[in-house]
């Protein structure tokens, strides 16, 4: 199986129709049916390091303001407690903690409604610890390698830039100059190969800082690259600038 990190966005997308969900259609509809999904979503920021054992996960309405319809959307898929516990058995740098009440938040079922609407693929998620430092999910990432040969797609979902606070909502075809360096210079590096400058940004300082206030929307692509190989084929697409301060550039590895 590739691995794939998408740039899910507004949760607006789980019911529009717009260029950003044709593209997870196109590029995701086309791999191999997963046996089960792995999503590590940006929405489960918490300290700990837990994974989801539900056998029938609930789906999560975690935003405010939006319109009803939004809310009233399910996803109902199954959950995947087998490979829950694969995944315990196979991380051995950090203790795993099971998990049956978090579900399925949007950054994962608003990308899945669309590219696997019958909801009948078992999915689960794992959390982003935020007390460790990005060595340690890029480590994990590696450690969850072998699922990818088992037909487990794993899934990371955030977004390259991400700063709400910054955000245009009257201009939603601008871009930062900041954003476009950013996105740029993370994307060239993944083309080159070059995890060790994408796990520590510092030296693009405050372009970095302004890209990420906060890195819960990053950190879900370096669990992307520390399962991916060297010399896989990287296809990246969705590169866009959402309002000025958010892109949504996903890439497929493998």
């Amino acid at each position: 199986m590739p691995v794939v990190f998408v740039g899910h966005g507004s949760p607006m997308n789980a019911i529009e129709e717009n260029e950003f969900t044709q593209g997870w259609v196109e590029n995701m509809r086309n791999i191999y049916r997963p046996k089960s999904i792995l999503s590590i979503s940006a929405h489960w920021f918490i300290p700990a390091t837990k994974i989801g054992v539900m056998e029938q996960p609930r789906t999560i309405h975690d935003f405010y303001g939006f319109p009803r319809d939004l809310y009233e959307l399910q996803y109902p898929a199954p959950g995947a407690p087998e490979l829950a516990q694969r995944i315990v058995n196979l991380v051995k740098s950090a203790s795993v903690e099971f998990d049956d009440s978090w579900g399925l938040d949007h950054g994962t079922w608003s990308v899945l409604k669309k590219v696997y609407p019958e909801a009948d693929i078992p999915v689960t998620q794992m959390s982003i610890n935020y007390t460790e430092p990005p060595q340690y999910h890029y480590h994990l990432g590696e450690q969850l390698a072998p699922l990818r040969d088992e037909g487990v797609l794993i899934l990371g979902s955030g977004n390259m830039v991400h700063n709400l606070g910054a955000v245009q909502f009257d201009k939603l075809d601008s871009c930062y100059s900041w954003a476009g360096e950013f996105d740029e210079w993370v994307s060239d590096r993944i083309k080159h190969g070059d995890h060790e400058h994408i796990i520590d940004t510092s030296s693009l300082g405050t372009t970095s800082k302004l890209a990420h206030p906060t890195p819960d929307h990053f950190l879900p692509l370096l669990y992307v690259l520390g399962a991916s190989q060297p010399d896989e084929r990287i296809h990246f697409f969705n590169q866009k600038c959402f309002a000025g301060s958010i892109t949504m550039t996903s890439v497929k590895i493998g």
